[in-house]
């Protein structure tokens, strides 16, 4: 089978994973469940219920991608910081005056949420400073005479630029290169489940790596977005001040990544010549985050997949 060919799937599930520190976390329509694999081999498994929206206007299309991509952000954060604390330091190092300072202010409760807070604010700012206000910044810098299309061409090409280059170069550090090591047996254990075969080691190692669903492909796909969404307001408003064009993109951001999230699961649920041409991109990007796992990884995410399965039938699309 193709590391490009999906597997004959008799079951769209909307299950879905992520690769942490050591580990991987899989999340179902009720369960989710967070497994580490410790420096002596066992596993550390933790669940919780899935965070669900209450409010019905966060179940609507185009909302549901904005509040999904939130609670991945909040709760992917908080799955980093726990498998964490199971590295084995090779050296006891000794806190900061300035840790201890913070911790006798705030208690050690109050500063874990700080420093989480603060993390979290990190996540989202980085991506979208980088991935979008820095090419509209720069865009706005251009002579005043330079027609819109030339704006938003130069916009798109530094985006996606600026992606690859970030990809690429977090994808060769030793570290980040196991958590991309999960990220594929993630991967090959949801193609696996939705081929209704065993989840066994044998049977997910089979798996294709690159799947129509993925984050990565999310991140490339909402990229495109901001670029039509972007061309298409500045269109129809000037704006050539870079500061105002990078508000306008913030302003936009919700909506932008609303389609996203619905185009990516279209593409998901389908396999036609129309989807498979949409998601062609997505997967090609994938080769940068989705690498080839081993035996080990794959026993992770087999174990955090069964846990998560509702017996109900509720996770089909």
């Amino acid at each position: 089978m193709s590391k490009y060919e999906m597997p004959v799937c008799r079951r769209k599930t909307t299950i879905g994973g992520q690769a942490i520190i050591e580990g991987i976390v899989m999340k179902g329509p009720k369960r989710t469940c967070v497994v580490v694999r410790k420096g002596d081999g066992t596993l550390e498994i933790k669940e919780r219920d899935s965070a669900v929206a209450k409010s019905r206007f966060w179940k609507l299309p185009i909302c549901r991608g904005a509040f999904g991509l939130f609670m991945a952000l909040k709760e992917g954060l908080q799955d980093i910081d726990y498998s964490s604390q199971f590295i084995e330091d090779d050296e006891d190092t000794e806190p900061s005056k300035f840790e201890l300072w913070l911790e006798r202010k705030l208690g050690s409760e109050k500063l874990e949420k700080a420093i989480m807070g603060f993390a979290m604010v990190v996540g989202i700012a980085i991506p979208v400073c980088l991935f979008m206000l820095l090419p509209s910044f720069v865009s706005g810098l251009l002579p005043g005479g330079t027609s819109n299309i030339a704006r938003n061409l130069v916009e798109a090409a530094l985006r996606i630029l600026i992606f690859l280059a970030f990809m690429w170069s977090v994808s060769h550090m030793k570290d980040i290169k196991r958590t991309f090591e999960y990220h594929g047996a993630e991967h090959k254990t949801i193609f696996c489940y939705e081929a209704e075969l065993p989840l066994t080691v044998e049977n997910v190692r089979k798996m294709p790596r690159f799947h129509p669903r993925c984050g990565t492909s999310f991140m490339f796909v909402l990229i495109i977005v901001a670029t039509v969404v972007s061309s298409i307001v500045f269109s129809l408003i000037t704006i050539t001040n870079p500061f105002l064009r990078a508000l306008t993109h913030l302003i936009i951001l919700p909506l932008v990544v609303g389609i996203s999230y619905e185009f990516n699961r279209y593409a998901g649920r389908h396999d036609n010549l129309l989807c498979r041409i949409l998601r062609w991109p997505g997967l090609m990007i994938q080769r940068l985050t989705v690498f080839e796992p081993d035996d080990s990884m794959i026993e992770v995410a087999i174990e955090g997949m069964q846990r998560v399965i509702p017996p109900d039938d509720s996770d089909t699309w």
